[in-house]
């Protein structure tokens, strides 16, 4: 008898006892293994379910041990240290953020954290043209899982302009500067493509200040190569630009909510107060703006209004744009 197994031992035990007794030690044997299995998958109270968690290259199991019971994605860090030791080893754990999409245990976590099953698709995102860095914020905030729009609008409002608005498939992770990367690439990848910039009379700069300002004041090419020769004429007779658009990014406010203070703002960027161009794009101009700017349509217009409708009025001298102002603008 000295030289059986413990299991053997176990196993004669059972075969003496009597049927209920097999039976009670069947239900206990269940309930034990019932309570190991919840304890190993069951999570912390106050998991951060939605939230995503970092593992970075080369960690140790002990540092990612240590954070994951900071956050409370587990309750017991021996267990889950354990559970990856099984599983694949210490040094297995893939690196890269994981969505924590459902309340999970330690087993589970460990698992996923050993397989790299990161449970993260490619969030499509849409900036439409002639947003500026505050919009585009405001829309990545709510697209992208903790999207830090504060810094994503101190990264960006350099690149104000030159952030091209097309359609993108990133991380829902990225980060802001990934963001502000990949949208100003592709601004230098299209602009690169654009004919006549090199032979403009105009420096990119100003090319991309003033499609910023059509992108807000006309809806089709026509009307923005209209109101680019109408808008490139006034610098040229050194008259004040009077576009209202730019205070959309002086005050947030557009043409029919303007009061006569708001005119007198001081601002670099209140083309009433101050003549020329703005010191800045006012918004991220696409394509077909851009090409308005380098392509504008000469008129002997210097007056232009749009109706609430779009419609556009032009004149050729004050009283005209007074009067279309008086007859069009609410309409």
């Amino acid at each position: 008898m000295q030289n059986d197994s413990i299991f053997e031992r176990i196993i004669l035990h059972i075969k003496s006892l009597s049927l209920k007794e097999k039976w009670a030690y069947l239900i206990c044997v269940f309930f034990v293994l019932s309570a190991i299995y919840v304890f190993f998958h069951t999570p912390p109270k106050d998991f951060p379910l939605g939230q995503v968690i970092t593992i970075n290259s080369g960690e140790s199991l002990q540092s990612i041990t240590n954070d994951l019971y900071n956050e409370h994605v587990i309750k017991s860090p021996f267990w889950f240290r354990t559970a990856v030791i099984i599983q694949g080893g210490e040094k297995r754990v893939i690196a890269g953020d994981y969505l924590l999409d459902q309340k999970t245990g330690p087993v589970d976590i460990a698992y996923r954290l050993v397989r790299g099953q990161f449970h993260l698709s490619a969030q499509k995102i849409t900036i439409p043209e002639g947003w500026n860095v505050f919009e585009i914020g405001d829309y990545l905030k709510k697209s992208l899982i903790n999207f830090d729009k504060t810094k994503f609008v101190s990264l960006a409002k350099s690149k104000e302009g030159y952030l091209f608005p097309d359609t993108y498939f990133v991380s829902p992770t990225a980060k802001p500067e990934d963001i502000t990367k990949i949208m100003s690439d592709t601004f230098d990848q299209k602009i690169g493509a654009v004919s006549g910039i090199a032979t403009s009379t105009h420096s990119l700069k100003e090319i991309i200040i003033m499609a910023s300002i059509l992108e807000d004041e006309a809806r089709t090419t026509e009307s923005r190569r209209t109101i680019a020769g109408i808008l490139w004429k006034r610098l040229k007779l050194d008259m004040p630009l009077q576009v209202d658009s730019t205070f959309l990014y002086i005050n947030g406010k557009n043409t029919y909510e303007l009061t006569a203070d708001d005119l007198k703002i001081d601002s670099p960027y209140n083309t009433y107060k101050y003549k020329g161009l703005p010191p800045g794009p006012i918004g991220n101009p696409g394509l077909d703006a851009i090409n308005s700017a380098l392509n504008p349509i000469s008129t002997k217009y210097l007056y232009f209004l749009s109706s609430k409708s779009g419609k556009m009025y032009y004149a050729t001298t004050f009283e005209e744009h007074i009067n279309n102002k008086e007859l069009y603008l609410n309409k």
